[in-house]
């Protein structure tokens, strides 16, 4: 599933992001939501969350 809509993701839901240095080349990053960053219900690049680890990106894939 895609991560464009906000209504998909929860706190605590596993991810798949890319973070802004990776988005070049298209490098994910798999963790666990802690904050939902992106206000709007939508976004095309993805909705851009902080995971618990601390990193912040856009959602690529929604694992669970």
């Amino acid at each position: 599933m895609g991560g464009t809509k906000r209504e998909n993701i929860t706190i605590g839901c596993q991810v798949k992001i890319v973070q802004k240095q990776d988005q070049r080349t298209g490098r994910l990053t798999e963790g666990v939501v802690a904050q939902i960053l992106t206000k709007s219900a939508t976004h095309p690049h993805g909705i851009k969350v902080r995971l618990e680890n601390g990193l912040v990106g856009r959602v690529k894939e929604i694992l669970s």
